[in-house]
């Protein structure tokens, strides 16, 4: 299961980059079109929200669904299923290219979100069948690492190639690094399936399975404080294409990437520091972590020198990643071993409708004027509200925190 590990965390990679260099790639003809007049203020920061907010859609539709496949077919062909509707999904993006209608594109990356709601389950939920338990923290801070590692450069590297090469010539390269993943994904040891799991049991299971993780509090809070984590990331990302135009004066998609750059070299190192200093189930710094992120967040708003920007982006990443760690392990070492899969898709659905209602929050208060800079704040409000009532009721034997 070495082996399957080591394939796992390569082809975890390149799939996530596939992702963010997709999103990096449609995101930047629209900066094409605000410099031509085109596209209005308003209209980038709007289009920049439904498009980032597509993704997330399948997540909250299919959630169920994901759930039983993670659960009843074996993981490592579930991963294999994920990256080739991935692969699915590019292609019907290409056709943009040819009928000049961005339909296609909404269409394809839409699919691609749906390749990567069954992908997510399966990566986390095999981690316990090919780890044991104490190496479980420090495997999930790599897999994070690693992603975080794959959205800075794939969001990079998209940016890069929308600004120098074609839009076929984009597509061409993301269906390629899709389809490498697919193939590591084809070449690991099958893991073993659940044959006794029926799809026709599956949702009122899955309902079963909310209602009974939300019944325990400690449970509950350890879901808010993930969706917390990726609602913040949702909103910055969606804000720093406006933010990077309008205040700190950026011209090209790649100086705009920068700004994800700094944020997730933050989060890769939190991420790793957690794993050293939080053992398994400690979850006694998470709220101080989020008071923190709130902070460095509401400074944002306040500063347009690009120094004092990079080293507040990396800074609250660094807290973002001790915030989230904790939580994730938390969860998969507390969640009945069987329903593991349920477990991750289920905290899929609470973070990734959380990231939706962060998506149709920037639309809304564009719409209304709202600058980038009021972005900010409102999103610095809510993290230290939400923060401030994560209370986690102790495990047997251990203090609250």
């Amino acid at each position: 299961m070495k082996r399957n590990y080591s394939l796992l965390l390569v082809s975890q990679f390149l799939s996530a980059f596939g992702d963010n260099a997709i999103l990096a790639v449609i995101l930047g003809q629209f900066l094409f079109r605000h410099q031509q007049g085109i596209v209005s203020d308003m209209e980038l920061g709007t289009v920049n929200a439904f498009y980032t907010s597509i993704l997330f859609v399948p997540y909250v539709l299919l959630a169920p669904f994901a759930g039983f496949l993670g659960d009843r077919y074996a993981k490592t062909r579930v991963l294999i299923l994920g990256n080739a509707v991935k692969c699915f999904g590019t292609f019907i993006a290409f056709f943009t290219v040819v009928s000049h209608n961005d339909f296609f594109q909404s269409i394809g990356y839409l699919i691609v979100g749906a390749g990567a709601c069954i992908y997510s389950p399966a990566k986390y939920g095999i981690l316990v069948e090919i780890l044991p338990k104490e190496r479980l923290v420090k495997a999930n801070g790599m897999i994070e690492m690693l992603t975080i590692v794959a959205i800075l450069v794939g969001t990079v590297s998209g940016a890069k190639a929308i600004d120098t090469l074609s839009l076929a010539s984009c597509f061409i390269l993301l269906l390629g690094i899709y389809g490498f993943a697919f193939c590591l994904n084809f070449a690991m040891t099958p893991t073993k399936p659940q044959a006794n799991i029926k799809l026709s049991k599956s949702f009122e299971e899955f309902k079963r399975h909310f209602f009974r993780l939300l019944g325990d509090r400690r449970i509950a809070f350890v879901l808010l404080g993930t969706g917390l984590f990726w609602i913040c990331g949702a909103v910055m990302k969606m804000n720093f294409q406006p933010w990077g135009i309008r205040v700190l004066g950026y011209e090209t998609n790649t100086e705009i990437s920068m700004l994800g750059i700094w944020l997730s070299l933050g989060i890769m190192s939190g991420s790793m520091l957690s794993g050293q200093i939080h053992r398994v189930s400690d979850l006694s710094g998470v709220r101080r972590y989020g008071i923190m992120m709130s902070i460095l967040i509401a400074c944002l708003a306040m500063t347009a020198s690009n120094s004092a920007v990079i080293a507040l982006l990396i800074l609250n990443g660094t807290f973002a990643g001790l915030f989230l760690i904790p939580l994730n392990s938390a969860l998969q070492a507390e969640s009945d071993s069987d329903k593991i899969g349920k477990s991750i898709a289920l905290q899929n659905f609470i973070e990734n409708l959380a990231m939706l209602c962060g998506g149709i929050f920037i639309f809304s208060v564009v719409k209304v004027g709202a600058s980038p800079q009021v972005v900010f704040i409102l999103l610095a409000v809510l993290v230290a509200v939400v923060s401030s009532f994560l209370f986690f009721p102790a495990l047997k034997g251990k203090e609250e925190c």
